[in-house]
C-alpha cells in the first residue's frame, strides 16, 4: 500500500474517531491494545532468552565442558555490541531509566528503533549468562510501543504519559501474574498521579497483561510453592533484624552498582568495556555457575527449601553437609550477584536490576534463617522459604524504593496475604534505612544527578518537566563595551521595545553585563556626554545569570527569587543566548500544572 494511501487511511480513521469515540473512551481502547502488546513483548522476549538459555546451559555445558561458562558471556555481550553497531546503528539506552528520562526530557517521545532494540540484544545478554534481569528491557520496549502509539494516533502529552505507565503496568502483569503489583509500580516509579481518570486504564493494562500470561502460560506461576506456617508474634524480633539486614543489602547492591557505573563510564572505549566487563563476568560466572542469567531456577530453590542444587555447584568442592560452608556459600551469592550485574552493564550488557534484587534477596532470607535455625536461637524453626520471600521483598523494595510494590509483588506471588504482617514490618524498616542513607533509587540516581526526576512532589515534578530553551527570549538588542552613549541611544534604545540591553564582547560573544533603561534614562538626551560615556561605563553586572548547561529548572526558580529580577540573562557555554523574563516562566509553570494535574 502506497504511503500516501497509508496516510488517507490513518487520517479517515481519526476523522471517525473523533466524530464517535470520545476521547476517555479512546483511551481505553488504547490501554487495552498497549497492554496486551505489553505482555506479548514480554512472552517474547522471556521464551527467547530462555531458549538460549537452554541450549547454552543445559546442552553445551552439560554435555560438553563447564569451561564453557567462561566463554559464553563474553560472546553473549559481543553479539550484543554488535547488533548495536551494526543493525541499530547506535548506542541506546535501556530499561526503566531511560523511559523515565523520555518522560521527564521529552514529552514521553521514544525513537522508533526503541521498540525492538531491546527484543534484539537483551536474550543473546542475559541468555549467554549475563547476570541480569528481563523485566527493564520488557518495560522499555512495551514503553516504546505504547509512546509511537500514541504518536500515532496523535494524544497529547498527558494521555502519552499515561499509556506508557499503562505499558509498563501491563508487561510486570505478565511477567508475574501480579496485577496489583503492576499498577502500584506504574505509581511508585514512574511517579503517576492516581487519579480516576488514569486508574481504569491502568486497570484495563493489567488485566490485559494477565490475561495473556493466562493464554500462554495457564496458570502456571513464575514461582511455584506452597507457604509454610504462619505468623506469630516471636517471629517480631527476627523481621526486625531481618529489616535491617536487608537495608545493608539495599545500600550495599546500590552502591557497588554506582561505583561499577562510573567507572564504566571513565572507559571512553567500547571495545575495552566490553572485554573488561565480559572477561570479568566471564571468570565470575566459571567460578560461581549460579550467577549465570536472571536467576530464577536459584529463586525457586530457595522459596522451595532446594538449596542443595544451588549450593552444591561450588568450584572449591566444599562439603556442603556443614551448615557453616552452606551459610557461607549462601551469603557469597549474595555478594556476588550485584558484581555480575554491574560487570554485565558495563560491558554494554542489555537487562534490568529487578531480577538481581530478587535474586540477592532470596539467598539472603534462606541464609538467614538457615543460620538462626543452625543456632538454635529460639526452640522453633523459622521457615527459610517464607525468610526468603521477605528477603525479595525487602531487597526490592530498598533497591527500586517502591515499599508497595515490593510488598504486594510477593503478596500476590504467594496467593494471599499469609505473609502481609512480616512484609510489611520488613520492607518498611529496609525502605526507612536505605532511603535515609540513599535519596534515589538505582532507577532514579543518575536522572537526579543532571536533575531529570520526575517525583511525587508536584512541585518539582512540574519543573522538571518544563523546557527551559522555549523560554528563551531572543529579542534583545545587544550593545557591545565600546559603544558610546550616542550609539547606545541611536542603535539599541530607538530600535528596541524592551527596558533591558545585554553587553556583548564581540570577539567571543560573551555576556559583559546588562544596561537598564533607568541607568542612562538621566543622561541620554544630554548630548554632550554621547561621545564621552561608553557602555563599559553606565552597565552593571546582571543580578544573577542562568547557565543553560548546569541550570536546573528549580535553579532558575531559585535564582528569580532571590534576585527578585524580572529578566535574567541565559549563557551557555559561556556565550550569550537571550533572557528568560519570569512572567513568561510562571506563565509556563501554570499551564504545565494545569497538564500534570490533569494526568
Amino acid at each position: 500500500m502506497p504511503l500516501t494511501q497509508k496516510k488517507s487511511v490513518l487520517t479517515r480513521f481519526l476523522l471517525w474517531k473523533t466524530k464517535h469515540i470520545a476521547p476517555q473512551n479512546f483511551v481505553y481502547i488504547l490501554s487495552v491494545l498497549v497492554g496486551l502488546i505489553a505482555g506479548l513483548g514480554a512472552v517474547i522476549l522471556k521464551n527467547t532468552t530462555h531458549f538460549i538459555q537452554h541450549l547454552m546451559e543445559g546442552k553445551v555445558v552439560g554435555e560438553y565442558h563447564h569451561a564453557f561458562y567462561f566463554l559464553f558471556p563474553i560472546i553473549g555481550l559481543s553479539i550484543t555490541f554488535l547488533i548495536k553497531k551494526y543493525v541499530i546503528r547506535r548506542d541506546f539506552g535501556h530499561g526503566i531509566p531511560t523511559t523515565l528520562r523520555a518522560i521527564a526530557k521529552k514529552k514521553g517521545i521514544m525513537k522508533r528503533y526503541s521498540m525492538f532494540s531491546a527484543l534484539l540484544t537483551a536474550p543473546f545478554t542475559v541468555g549467554f549468562g549475563g547476570s541480569v534481569g528481563l523485566e527493564g528491557p520488557t518495560v522499555s520496549t512495551a514503553a516504546a510501543i505504547s509512546s509511537n502509539i500514541s504518536r500515532l494516533f496523535h494524544t497529547n502529552q498527558s494521555t502519552r504519559t499515561l499509556l506508557i505507565s499503562c505499558a509498563s503496568t501491563g508487561a510486570i502483569a505478565c511477567i508475574f501474574k501480579a496485577p496489583i503489583a503492576a499498577i502500584i509500580f506504574a505509581i511508585e516509579v514512574f511517579s503517576l498521579d492516581l487519579t480516576l481518570s488514569s486508574l481504569l486504564p491502568l486497570l484495563l493494562s493489567s488485566i490485559s497483561g494477565v490475561l495473556l500470561s493466562y493464554f500462554f502460560y495457564g496458570a502456571d506461576t513464575i514461582l511455584p510453592f506452597e507457604l509454610v506456617g504462619r505468623f506469630a508474634l516471636y517471629q517480631v524480633p527476627f523481621f526486625i533484624v531481618f529489616g535491617i539486614l536487608t537495608a545493608l543489602t539495599s545500600i550495599y547492591f546500590t552502591k557497588v552498582y554506582a561505583f561499577f557505573h562510573d567507572f564504566f563510564d571513565s572507559i571512553q572505549s567500547p571495545i575495552k568495556r566490553l572485554l573488561l566487563g565480559g572477561l570479568g563476568l566471564g571468570v565470575i560466572v566459571f567460578f560461581v555457575p549460579p550467577l549465570y542469567g536472571e536467576g530464577f531456577d536459584v529463586i525457586n530453590n530457595m522459596v522451595t527449601g532446594n538449596y542443595m542444587d544451588t549450593v552444591s555447584n561450588n568450584f572449591l568442592h566444599l562439603e556442603i553437609s556443614n551448615e557453616w560452608v552452606v551459610v557461607g556459600l549462601l551469603f557469597g551469592l549474595v555478594l556476588f550477584k550485584i558484581i555480575a550485574s554491574a560487570l554485565t552493564f558495563g560491558a554494554g550488557g542489555i537487562g534490568g536490576i529487578f531480577s538481581p534484587s530478587l535474586y540477592m534477596g532470596s539467598v539472603l532470607g534462606f541464609g538467614f534463617a538457615r543460620l538462626v535455625n543452625t543456632f538454635h536461637v529460639i526452640r522453633y524453626e523459622l521457615s527459610e522459604s517464607n525468610f526468603a520471600l521477605i528477603g525479595m521483598a525487602g531487597v526490592l523494595g530498598g533497591v527500586l524504593q517502591a515499599p508497595l510494590t515490593a510488598i504486594f509483588l510477593i503478596a500476590e506471588l504467594t496467593g494471599g496475604y499469609k505473609l502481609f504482617i512480616p512484609l510489611m514490618i520488613t520492607v518498611a524498616i529496609c525502605f526507612a534505612i536505605t532511603k535515609y542513607f540513599l535519596p534515589y533509587s538505582v532507577y532514579s540516581m543518575e536522572l537526579a544527578r543532571k536533575g531529570d526526576l520526575i517525583t511525587h512532589d508536584k512541585d518539582q515534578a512540574v519543573l522538571t518537566l518544563m523546557n527551559m530553551e522555549s523560554l528563551i527570549e531572543t529579542k534583545f538588542v545587544p550593545v557591545n563595551p565600546e559603544m558610546n552613549l550616542g550609539e547606545i541611544v541611536h542603535k539599541a534604545v530607538v530600535k528596541s521595545n524592551r527596558n533591558i540591553f545585554p553587553v556583548i564582547d564581540k570577539s567571543d560573544n560573551s555576556l559583559q553585563g546588562v544596561i537598564l533603561l533607568d541607568d542612562i534614562r538621566p543622561v541620554m538626551f544630554n548630548q554632550d556626554l554621547y561621545e564621552e560615556m561608553t557602555a563599559a561605563d553606565v552597565m552593571q553586572n546582571a543580578p544573577a545569570v542562568i547557565d543553560l548547561d548546569e541550570d536546573r529548572m528549580s535553579d532558575v526558580m531559585q535564582k528569580f527569587q532571590d534576585s527578585s529580577a524580572w529578566n535574567l540573562p541565559v549563557i551557555s557555554e559561556n556565550k550569550y543566548v537571550g533572557f528568560i523574563s519570569k512572567s513568561k516562566l510562571l506563565t509556563a509553570y501554570r499551564r504545565k500544572l494545569i497538564t500534570f494535574t490533569q494526568q
